[in-house]
């Protein structure tokens, strides 16, 4: 590699994020930079924002964007609605549950976890069950766990969260863009997701967005909050009433506009039923050469895909073929599932069918070697 010049390899993005974008988004990310109170950025943030609540199912005042990737939506939804001292329910079957805990148990609440082994999710009465018994402040779960590919029954959990006035935060980072998460109707006060996975765009920005309810909470507040960068409030402040908060990345706000207009373009149901019909593809192709999925037919993402490695394979090999012999990159498990899944992702530009097929074909061709 020269010094002086950038040549980075093109890949097939086939893992569970980042995805492939669109070129339109790519173009996007070269438009002249502008401030951050300038306001041509306003009227791009207000737009996104706009295209956001339909995305995310909301009518929700405090839609906004968070600066970094989906961990800092997380750790804005743990920090503000997670107060020193409360009691904080999880919900835990994977890696980003368990990231959760961590940055509650950071946040000094008295943390308190529905455990099952990765790849499970959990049913109304056990979930009933659980929150009954711990009456938590403040609910959290993965609404599509990445590092298994297990999808969760959303209404499961807030169901049970609204019998005891406890807030709901739902992690939404791999199902934002892919599938519907439909924060009102399905009852979530607090949902961040990432720019990089169903919304295919380049990763830097988390989408956020936090009902009245949780917003007349955090405005109730009886500890300070320690955070100042991820503090909603001031965020609100900034893009609500244009005062000086962070220097945004333009160029990152101008690509996630574009990755939403591609899907408002497509259409939200369209979009949904693209996902899923190539999901069933995959499914169909991966079963066809002897492997098995991880998780139960039903509690499938579509677009986070985790066949079992087959008996005397070793999965670093294979993706170490996939990426060298055919420039595709997928993952593979870790914590648990460590040389026992792959994730395979099927999301945005990639999710079709001539994409699937070119996919099994290396796919087999690596498992041969």
């Amino acid at each position: 590699m020269s010094e002086a010049t950038l040549h980075p390899p093109t890949r097939l993005l086939f893992g569970p994020g980042p995805t492939m974008v669109e070129p339109r988004v790519t173009e996007a990310l070269g438009k002249p930079i502008v401030g951050p109170l300038d306001p041509y950025f306003f009227e791009v943030a207000d737009r996104t924002r706009e295209l956001l609540r339909l995305v995310f199912g909301t009518r929700n005042e405090t839609t906004l964007v968070v600066p970094g990737t989906g961990s800092s939506g997380m750790e804005t939804a743990v920090a503000n609605f997670v107060e020193p001292d409360s009691k904080f329910a999880v919900f835990a079957n994977g890696y980003f549950c368990d990231r959760l805990s961590e940055m509650g148990t950071r946040q000094g609440a008295r943390l308190v976890r529905f455990e099952k082994p990765w790849g499970e999710v959990f049913g109304y009465e056990e979930a009933a069950e659980f929150v009954r018994r711990e009456k938590p402040s403040v609910v959290a779960f993965v609404h599509a766990e990445t590092s298994t590919g297990a999808l969760q029954d959303v209404r499961a959990i807030t169901k049970a969260a609204r019998e005891v006035d406890a807030l709901v935060i739902a992690d939404t980072v791999t199902s934002l863009g892919a599938l519907p998460v439909s924060v009102d109707e399905a009852g979530i006060d607090i949902a961040y997701s990432c720019s990089q996975k169903g919304l295919s765009g380049p990763p830097g920005l988390s989408p956020f967005t936090a009902s009245p309810r949780a917003m007349d909470r955090l405005r109730a507040r009886k500890t300070p909050l320690h955070q100042w960068y991820l503090d909603l409030k001031l965020l609100s402040d900034y893009y609500d009433g244009r005062k000086y908060h962070h220097t945004v990345s333009t160029p990152l706000f101008y690509a996630l506009h574009e990755s939403l207009r591609l899907i408002q373009e497509e259409g939200l149901q369209n979009r949904f039923d693209r996902h899923l019909r190539n999901h069933l593809a995959l499914v169909r192709g991966l079963e066809a050469m002897g492997l098995e999925m991880h998780v139960a037919a039903g509690h499938r993402i579509p677009n986070v895909n985790t066949p079992r490695v087959p008996e005397g394979v070793d999965d670093a090999r294979v993706r170490k073929h996939l990426l060298e012999k055919h420039g595709i990159e997928i993952a593979g498990g870790f914590g648990p599932l460590a040389g026992k899944i792959f994730r395979i992702g099927l999301m945005g530009p990639l999710a079709n069918e001539s994409s699937v097929s070119q996919f099994l074909d290396a796919f087999r061709d690596a498992l041969r070697t």
